[in-house]
């Protein structure tokens, strides 16, 4: 049975390395180097992280097997402790927020206790209307008006009352009340899946890829323009050149429903209502410091985050990419960074149309529709872009993962 999969990013690869000695596999990939959003570009040594800052780590313990024992042997990687901080108002605190309330005592009395009072006040009957709604039924009035709210509206260039919450649960540290006043007396510490994360001691993430891609087969500078389903020979034909029993879409699934012959109205529509963030950054050389993310919710900053790529090296540099959502001038954000004199100097910057997912009022009802139509003409589809989920790359890698099993037991 010959499988064609739709682009070589992480989701794309892992498939392939997945179901290639089983199958007949390849990958066609519209760039000329594999990898997608994933990929770093070298900077006089540097790995620069264009899209986001990649890391890996999971609580899925399948995934953990099949990167350490089958990709990248766990004595390739060095295991670094997350230090994310959060600049509130005018001090620094850790991350995350909510149970940071003691830091927050210190600098501000008034606007902890208020936080902690609406805290305990909050309501959560498990019923929401839309992200702001959860953000103030999970930690009242008060966190979710100074930071959560006014946070998001800036990662998602739209007000939280216009998003759908489903995504968030698996991307924030939830406290419940108990843990809640845990921190209260005790210093918590974030202890999501990522608390700690592997980094290749090459200190360039593309080790892992480039591991990834071995032995595979993939067509580079390939775009698939047409896709197409032949009643008599019962296979799919892309671009009326390559032909297969199965194929497996990894690329932005509005784009490729775009591709497929015959598709109805209502999901060409639903198609076109899906939205998508792009994001403008910059490397910077900056002082030293031992953070590994730090947030910035105030609307006075003009990015929204610094990630401290050097803190990911061993040994540990002062290196970091400031980030933004939307399509910023490099003057512009050289301009907002000068204003840090913990960036020092620009070395390279970088604009993509395709960066995070966004989970709008249209969200659910599209992907419904679209999801029942793939189902229906038997496409897989898969990964952030192809399942249109704000999914980091071990969560890619355990639905490759569930895919493969599935496909080895129908097949």
């Amino acid at each position: 049975m010959k499988i064609g999969i739709l682009g070589a990013g992480i989701s794309g690869l892992s498939i392939a390395r997945l179901l290639n000695n089983q199958y007949d596999v390849e990958i066609l990939e519209k760039a000329s180097i594999h990898g997608g959003i994933a990929r770093t570009r070298d900077v006089n040594g540097i790995a620069y992280h264009t899209i986001g800052g990649h890391c890996f780590n999971s609580k899925h313990k399948d995934v953990l097997d099949f990167v350490f024992d089958n990709i990248l042997p766990i004595t390739e990687w060095n295991r670094i402790k997350r230090k994310s901080r959060i600049k509130f108002h005018n001090y620094e605190i850790d991350y995350p927020i909510e149970f940071s309330i003691r830091q927050i005592f210190e600098n501000d009395k008034d606007l902890a206790q208020r936080i902690t009072v609406d805290f305990f006040k909050a309501i959560d009957n498990g019923t929401y209307d839309n992200l702001k709604d959860w953000f103030l039924k999970k930690f009242g009035d008060t966190l979710a008006y100074e930071y959560f709210i006014p946070y998001n509206k800036k990662i998602w260039n739209r007000l939280p009352e216009e998003m759908d919450y489903s995504w968030v649960e698996d991307k924030l540290p939830v406290p419940n009340q108990e843990s809640f006043f845990r921190g209260l007396i005790n210093k918590s510490e974030d202890n999501m899946a990522h608390f700690e994360f592997y980094y290749p001691k090459s200190n360039n993430q593309n080790t892992f890829i480039d591991a990834l891609a071995k032995d595979i087969i993939i067509h580079y500078n390939y775009e698939v323009e047409s896709v197409n389903y032949n009643q008599i020979s019962k296979k799919w034909h892309i671009n009326n050149d390559k032909i297969y029993d199965i194929i497996i879409n990894t690329t932005p699934i509005n784009r490729f429903i775009a591709t497929i012959s015959n598709v109805p109205i209502d999901v060409q529509e639903a198609a076109k209502k899906l939205k998508v963030n792009g994001i403008s950054n910059v490397l910077w050389k900056t002082k030293d410091t031992d953070k590994t993310w730090t947030y910035l919710p105030d609307s006075k900053y003009l990015f929204h985050r610094y990630i401290h790529i050097g803190s990911f090296f061993r040994p540990s540099n002062g290196y970091a990419i400031s980030e933004v959502i939307g399509s910023h001038l490099v003057e512009e954000m050289i301009q907002s960074g000068r204003t840090d004199d913990f960036l020092i100097e620009p070395l390279d910057h970088n604009n993509s149309d395709m960066a995070y997912i966004v989970f709008d009022e249209n969200y659910s009802s599209s992907m419904n529709i679209i999801r029942e139509y793939l189902d229906k003409i038997g496409i897989y589809t898969l990964g952030r872009f192809g399942e249109w989920q704000y999914y980091n790359m071990d969560i890619c890698i355990k639905k490759a993962i569930d895919m493969a099993n599935s496909i080895k037991k129908e097949y």
